[in-house]
């Protein structure tokens, strides 16, 4: 038996499963299963992507100046204290790599992100999950979790794949309360869905203990690139930036990243017609008997009489070539992650829900 072996932690990682894409033998499909953009990018997001076609031998800037100015003018940042990332999720691992290891624990929701378990088993950090109060994040029940080990702690808001978010006034509780060497981590990858939210910035200039997570791959359309950022206090990004590589983003994605940002008008109007399309498809699925919770992202989680139900309609709905996600692995069997697409989209996935529900009836 070999005696080579990973580091404690990795193998208690269960590879994480992106939504589907494709049906086997189907080939009109409608993909609502990974809370993508149905509008993609911006023209000017793509413009800037095709243009860097004749520099792809160069090497992309590592300080990534242009691109943290950009995020600064627009969200009213200091762009010092700005990181970027092959996404959010790298921002995550290095807060995980460079704050936690052995002996010290990681919180997370019972139905947050995977990856935050995932980043703090790879650190070889302890994951702790505290319970949600019907799928909402609870700050009573994760101040109660804390101990003397406890190092960050990360809260998505919106969270992904509730669609919940708690208010400004508790996130601010939840700083206040942590131990004093816990960093909070406010995952905002789906912030710009909700008008006026800042995603955390106001808390994290507030205090010197929190940390702000964002990305380019749902509102901006820029999944495919692989970018995202952080905001926090100056010793902590000193920190990220220890850990980052010096080329771990590409000059395309930064390129595309910048003009995404700064369209704020294609911005706006990916979220009003979210804004729009969500409404309309929760009501629509209501009819059909199929409920949900009021979601602030660019999703639906519906809410089904079992688990049986739940992936017998999911079944079906491959079968009509439209791809939606469970999300039992979240905890939450009897659901069905739906992620809001263009109207065309839509209606039909709420049309096939509806034909499932009227046979199982």
């Amino acid at each position: 038996m070999t005696k080579i072996t990973p580091q404690p932690g990795i193998l208690d990682i269960a590879l994480y499963q992106g939504g589907a894409s494709s049906v086997e033998g189907i080939s009109n499909v409608t993909k609502l299963s990974s809370n993508e953009n149905p509008f993609g990018p911006s023209e000017a997001a793509k413009k800037a992507y095709q243009q860097l076609a004749f520099e792809l031998h160069r090497y992309p800037s590592s300080d990534h100046g242009s691109l943290r100015q950009a995020i600064g003018e627009v969200h009213g940042v200091d762009p010092d204290r700005v990181i970027c990332g092959a996404g959010s999720d790298e921002i995550i691992a290095f807060l995980c790599q460079a704050y936690a290891g052995p002996g010290d624990e990681v919180i997370h929701t019972e139905h947050g992100f995977a990856m935050y378990r995932i980043s703090a088993l790879a650190a070889g950090a302890t994951p702790v999950e505290v319970r949600e109060r019907e799928r909402v994040t609870d700050v009573d029940a994760i101040l109660a979790a804390c101990t003397e080990r406890t190092k960050l702690v990360f809260v998505a808001n919106p969270n992904n794949p509730t669609g919940s978010m708690v208010g400004e006034s508790e996130l601010a509780r939840l700083a206040r309360g942590l131990p004093e060497q816990a960093l909070l981590v406010i995952d905002g990858a789906y912030a710009e869905y909700v008008e006026g939210y800042d995603g955390g910035a106001a808390l994290v200039e507030a205090r010197d203990n929190v940390v702000m997570t964002r990305t380019f791959s749902k509102i901006y359309g820029l999944g495919a690139l692989r970018i995202g950022w952080g905001y926090g206090p100056a010793h902590v990004i000193d920190v990220l930036h220890r850990v980052r590589g010096p080329f771990n983003v590409s000059q395309p994605a930064l390129a595309a990243a910048e003009a995404a940002v700064r369209d704020v008008t294609w911005t706006a109007k990916c979220r009003d017609d979210n804004t729009r399309l969500r409404a309309w498809l929760a009501e629509a699925l209501a009819e059909h008997g199929v409920p949900s919770d009021t979601s602030t992202a660019n999703f639906i989680l519906a809410r089904f009489a079992s688990q049986e139900e739940a992936e017998a309609c999911d079944d079906y709905l491959q079968s009509e070539g439209v791809i939606v996600r469970r999300v039992a692995g979240y905890k939450l069997p009897n659901c069905l992650r739906i992620t809001v697409g263009d109207e065309a989209g839509c209606r039909r996935v709420a049309h096939a829900v509806g034909k499932f529900m009227e046979q199982a009836r």
